[in-house]
């Protein structure tokens, strides 16, 4: 089966999605890295239920995300208390953004991402979290903070 450039985007975007939840899934459960990422690739990816179609993820880009916010936590917790205000420490922060933070943050650490494309969809992810608030603004300024301690050479 070949994949088309705009599908592989489409699962990448999906593999985001999916490692935001799944980082949230942890946080809330206990589960170990191995038995959520079996759990998603298993159930979530690709697959229908009666709310719908799931899309395909990128099952390497949704390991590389979870592995390395896993692996990687204190740093990447500490770039995004750095990024928040000081009233806000990330144990404050909602735990959907927290994962999504985290999820991000392992993006600006690897070296695959260009920040702005990691900030431009975890903004997207955010969106679909929270299609009411004001929480995109929020994830775009504090991303953007992170992405450029991270990668200060990419600005």
């Amino acid at each position: 089966m070949t994949v088309s450039g705009n599908q592989k985007r489409r699962m990448k975007s999906a593999s985001r999605l999916y490692a935001v939840q799944a980082l949230f899934q942890m946080e809330l459960s206990g589960q170990t890295v191995e038995g959520i990422q079996k759990e998603f690739e298993d159930h979530r990816f690709g697959a229908t239920y009666e709310e719908g179609e799931f899309e395909e993820g990128d099952q390497d880009h949704f390991r590389a995300v979870v592995d390395g916010a896993v692996d990687n936590q204190a740093q990447i917790d500490q770039m995004t208390d750095r990024a928040l205000v000081a009233r806000w420490p990330i144990g404050r922060i909602d735990p959907t953004l927290r994962a999504l933070f985290r999820a991000a943050g392992a993006e600006f650490i690897g070296p695959d991402t260009p920040p702005k494309v990691a900030i431009s969809e975890y903004v997207d992810v955010a969106k679909a979290f929270f299609p009411e608030g004001k929480e995109a603004k929020f994830v775009n300024a504090v991303l953007d903070h992170m992405a450029r301690e991270a990668k200060p050479d990419a600005f």
